[in-house]
């Protein structure tokens, strides 16, 4: 993609690639001069660029019919260019300009990570104003949470929630006439002269207005005290791939919350393509490919009670960055953990690197790696008993692998060398007893390492890496920690059920 006219003074693309020439006419209005090309010979002038740009995000939503009139709706807002796009486009499809409106409700939410992402507390005191007044320009709910609030979390939110109630499928069209025909009749009992739709928006508004009211964040940086906890946290992961993981399962369980907490069961991501298609390679490298079709997905419904959408992942990157600099959209940009770092600090950033490498000689790379994973489908879960979750994803646990396979193997020698320690010196304790690990936890030696070995069986096979690049399990927030107990002390409990029964049959006499 290029852009022409403008403030550039025409393309100035490289031989070989996609460019505007002077005499080339928008290929869907054949009138306008165009000013960007999107792919080889699908050059567009701004208007139909808006125009197509709308369409895609609107079509996304109606060809998956998964938000439902009236519903609430939570947008995870970053400030970074695809969250804000997503932003800007239901702001202007709640508009009374729009032809066909928006019917839900929305709300948005921002993370604060400025903790562990390097900034001091001018800077986040500056980036929190920052997003506060684009939060409060939004006109709808907003939560503007830290990242330290995740040591308040309960254990409940790692629980997975029954689903909702959901109609049948062919319910979806006559939800939106019932909601509309309940509309019009509440216009006609009050004698209000607006139009259906208008009358809708009107209200969702009023709502709208008196939950951000109530919701409107304070802008005052958290307690010290649990800043220093959540630095610590993260200064014992070993590693910067563990860290982006930890972070985004932490993110996660904060939005989940609020979500619970505030009514919405549905949550708005801004991922594009290009990063579907990062996130992709990178869940295969990081042997997360059993849940593929939940992590790059358009819906992911593991939570239950709350499911989360992807409107965005139709939309490129540079797509995005365009529509955000021709109509104006406002972003705020926060450094990441890998801001400033090696070149190959992550796996994360190196296959972002390898991909956008490839995209840039082959540009039909990132579309290929997209199109492939939307052929992926979620395994369907045994529906005679409720599945094992992991303990940080909720993911159905993949470590019950059949005899002979891969996995199996790498268990097996995982068990063995946990069985023979490197360092076998009674002088260091605790979990990284013969790990090999920079810095121990000074625990004793044998609680510590059971502690490790009872917390791995809870977690899927990627979130088990995550879990082994911590040097000690002590810092993980509280309701990690005590959800891990319950669900051992449960194990226990059903296992000497069990042993109970077997004994209490084997004593039975014979007939």
């Amino acid at each position: 993609m290029c852009q022409a006219g403008e403030d550039y003074g025409g393309c100035r693309a490289p031989p070989g690639r996609p460019h505007v020439s002077g005499a080339q006419k928008c290929m869907k209005c054949k009138e306008g001069a165009p000013v960007l090309v999107i792919r080889v010979g699908d050059a567009f002038c701004k208007a139909c660029f808006r125009e197509y740009f709308v369409h895609k995000f609107r079509a996304m939503l109606g060809k998956n019919r998964v938000i439902f009139p009236g519903e609430k709706v939570l947008l995870a807002l970053s400030g970074g260019p695809s969250s804000s796009a997503m932003l800007r486009q239901v702001q202007e499809g709640l508009s009374r300009e729009t032809a066909k409106r928006l019917r839900f409700v929305p709300g948005v939410i921002y993370v604060d990570e400025g903790a562990v992402c390097g900034q001091s507390p001018e800077e986040r005191e500056d980036t929190l104003t920052r997003m506060q007044a684009l939060l409060q320009a939004s006109g709808f709910p907003h939560h503007l949470i830290h990242l330290e609030e995740v040591f308040e979390l309960p254990s409940s939110i790692l629980q997975h929630a029954p689903h909702a109630p959901s109609p049948p499928g062919s319910s979806y069209k006559a939800a939106v006439e019932g909601f509309i025909h309940q509309q019009r009749q509440g216009a006609a009992g009050t004698g209000d002269t607006m139009a259906p739709e208008g009358q809708v928006q009107e209200r969702l508004a009023v709502l709208g207005m008196q939950e951000g009211a109530a919701a409107s964040p304070e802008g005052l940086l958290p307690a010290s005290a649990l800043t220093e906890e959540l630095r610590q946290l993260f200064g014992a992961v070993t590693t910067l791939t563990a860290k982006e993981e930890l972070l985004q399962m932490l993110r996660t369980h904060l939005i989940l919350h609020t979500a619970r907490v505030r009514g919405y069961s549905k949550v708005m991501m801004g991922d594009s393509c290009t990063r579907v298609a990062v996130k992709l390679l990178t869940n295969l490298s990081l042997g997360r490919g059993a849940f593929l079709a939940l992590d790059t997905g358009f819906m992911d419904d593991r939570h239950g009670d709350v499911a989360v959408v992807r409107p965005m992942r139709e939309y490129t990157a540079k797509e995005v960055a365009f529509y955000n600099r021709l109509f104006g959209v406002p972003t705020v940009f926060m450094p990441a953990l890998d801001t400033k770092v090696l070149e190959k600090p992550s796996i994360h950033r190196l296959v972002e690197r390898f991909l956008y490498a490839l995209q840039a000689e082959f540009p039909s790379t990132v579309s290929t790696v997209y199109r492939t994973g939307e052929k992926l489908s979620a395994t369907p879960a045994d529906t005679t008993a409720e599945p094992q979750r992991c303990l940080l994803c909720l993911c159905v646990l993949d470590t019950g692998v059949v005899e002979g396979s891969t996995l199996q193997a790498l268990l097996i020698s995982e068990e063995l060398s946990r069985k023979r320690p490197s360092d076998p010196s009674p002088t260091r304790g605790g979990c990284c007893a013969g790990a090999g690990a920079r810095r121990c936890c000074g625990s004793p030696p044998a609680s510590g390492t059971k502690a490790r070995a009872d917390f791995l069986p809870l977690l899927c096979y990627g979130c088990r890496l995550t879990i082994k690049d911590m040097t000690c399990l002590e810092p993980l927030p509280p309701y990690i920690r005590s959800e891990a107990e319950r669900r051992r002390r449960r194990a226990t409990m059903k296992q000497e059920i069990q042993e109970y029964l077997l004994e209490d049959e084997a004593a039975e006499p014979k007939s």
